[in-house]
């Protein structure tokens, strides 16, 4: 009988396919990859060969040159190809724009590596779609049951509210590079937010990506600009370090604000110095996570890193055979 670890099996470099001789996601460089996401512990620059979306090789050229690569290769959502009679395709993970699901088909066996994946609707980026599977590879990032996210434009009409109830000082809110700061732009405009958002020099080239995506993201001017006005009553997006740091002094009397899954501990902002927490991730919370498992119902699940144990024994009283991983290099979020 043939089992799951003759097709994938962790490495130090990472996932492992020996019989279609790739990684994925490798933390180190190798000789093919087949990359899951753009970001950086997941999509790292001098690999020989490259798998990816077209949307993920994008990413990887504008955040590491278009020399990334030896090789890079495109390969769209629910197209399919043969590497050394392992057939791979890639389907719609939901976390940022490109991001996939990796779908290894060998022998009558389906392994699915989701990568990084939410289930929350994001206008940024395709939803995830599940595959059904003999193995479902999943991340476990938020994977405790205090991780229950509240509904995401509640948390937006909150900034908003602050913005209005103090329109002389600055808003500073706190996002990841890729994904996070155009998915929390798109929020805002959608609750009907259009006046200039100010964005730090940080965050201009993954938006300028997003937007030749198609992601219209409406006025955005560099933070540096705001018209001879002091920003008073602006909302200004940043890398979360940005707000420690001597650049964040400019503004008036800003309000410290920080978009991510772990503002859903209250210690972690305080720790930060965040006045207004926004619980907005782009991974699942524990109760999508255990959704996704008993939809898909797959014969093992594998885990791959970030809170395993809760997870791996939430399959077992489940009737879910489970294993964990614990693969090194992958970071919770990225700053």
């Amino acid at each position: 009988m043939l089992r799951p670890e003759q097709l994938l099996c962790p490495k130090p470099e990472g996932l492992y396919c020996a019989p279609g001789d790739f990684f994925i996601d490798p933390v180190r460089p190798v000789a093919r990859a087949v990359i899951t996401h753009g970001h950086a512990d997941h999509a790292r620059a001098g690999h020989g060969a490259v798998l990816a979306t077209p949307e993920t090789l994008a990413i990887m050229a504008c955040r590491y040159g278009e020399d990334f690569a030896a090789s890079p290769q495109t390969l769209a959502y629910g197209q399919a190809i043969d590497r050394d009679g392992v057939e791979v395709s890639f389907a719609p993970a939901g976390h940022v724009l490109g991001s996939a699901q990796v779908v290894v088909r060998w022998k009558g066996l389906t392994m699915v590596v989701s990568g990084d994946y939410k289930r929350r609707r994001d206008p940024t980026c395709a939803a995830f779609e599940p595959v059904p599977c003999d193995v479902f590879v999943t991340e476990a990032t938020f994977g405790l049951p205090v991780f229950a996210f509240p509904d995401d434009a509640g948390e937006v009409a909150e900034l908003l509210a602050s913005v209005e109830q103090f329109p002389e000082r600055a808003h500073l809110v706190g996002v990841y590079a890729l994904g996070k700061a155009q998915r929390l732009i798109r929020l805002i405009r959608e609750a009907g937010y259009g006046r200039t958002l100010y964005v730090h020099g940080a965050l201009a080239r993954l938006n300028a990506l997003y937007q030749a995506h198609g992601i219209d993201l409406g006025p955005l001017a560099p933070a540096t600009e705001s018209g001879g006005k002091d920003f008073a009553g602006a909302i200004v997006l940043a890398p979360p370090s940005a707000l420690q740091d001597r650049w964040a002094r400019r503004f008036p009397d800003p309000v410290g604000a920080f978009a991510s899954g772990w503002m859903r501990v209250r210690a972690r902002a305080r720790q930060r110095g965040v006045e207004l927490p926004l619980i907005i991730s782009d991974h699942c919370d524990w109760n999508e996570l255990t959704c996704t498992l008993d939809e898909l119902r797959p014969g093992e699940v594998w885990i791959t890193h970030g809170r395993e144990e809760a997870l791996e024994r939430w399959c077992r009283l489940n009737g879910l055979q489970a294993r964990a991983l614990a693969l090194v290099g992958y970071e919770d979020e990225e700053d």
